[in-house]
């Protein structure tokens, strides 16, 4: 789905996509990998994936922030470093990073220099801003799935209509009418559908698909 310029889109802010960093930190490396998690069961799942992806590393620690604002559910675990070294301060960085929705695993290959308590504690928590800060943001938005059909000389102009709207075009159909289906935020449907009432003087209006459908809107970057 394609980024919404010049529109205030309110939603939760997510990693786009799986994303991964390293840093080497006396001759160990740490890879943190990234990706948004919609459910503790989409977490869980992207945990098994990474702990098979990197099964020969020294740890595979987990995190992850389900939920915004009043409603969370965090774990972490230290996955065999010293107690408290490693999941908890990447969570704590995680959780005062203002992303929702996320999933991410810190994995390290030990060098074979020890790094003590304090030493743990600033990797895990370097590895976890640097994965944080690099990683494409996108904006977890409730959206209606709608379509309109109508005769080709009307395309162009509707075509115009609803990508000023603040929606996002997903396919068209061209056959005895042209189709053209899209997802728009719920809080610019009742706009974009009194327009095309307008403009079609009602003889085609917007057709609602699926209503109240979660949909990851890319933030542009500048």
């Amino acid at each position: 789905m394609n980024s919404i310029e010049g529109k205030s889109v309110k939603g939760a802010i997510i990693p786009a996509s799986r994303f991964s960093t390293e840093l080497r930190i006396s001759n160990s490396r740490f890879i943190a990998t990234i990706a948004p998690a919609f459910s503790v069961t989409d977490a869980k799942a992207f945990i098994r994936e990474i702990n098979q992806l990197y099964s020969d590393a020294s740890h595979n620690v987990p995190l992850y922030q389900i939920g915004s604002g009043s409603t969370v559910i965090a774990h972490s675990s230290d996955n065999g470093e010293p107690s408290g070294t490693a999941g908890r301060p990447a969570l704590a960085v995680l959780a005062g990073s203002g992303l929702a929705d996320t999933v991410m695993v810190i994995t390290r290959y030990f060098g074979g220099t020890k790094l003590g308590t304090g030493g743990l504690v600033k990797a895990y928590s370097d590895a976890a801003r640097s994965v944080i800060k690099a990683v494409p943001k996108a904006r977890k938005v409730i959206v209606h799935q709608c379509l309109i059909s109508s005769p080709y000389n009307l395309y162009e102009q509707l075509l115009r209509i609803i990508n000023k709207s603040g929606s996002a075009i997903e396919r068209e159909e061209f056959t005895e009418k042209v189709t053209i289906h899209f997802s728009i935020p719920i809080i610019f449907y009742d706009k974009l559908a009194a327009q095309i009432i307008d403009f079609t003087k009602g003889k085609f209006p917007v057709q609602i698909i699926s209503e109240n459908q979660t949909a990851i809107i890319p933030l542009s970057r500048k």
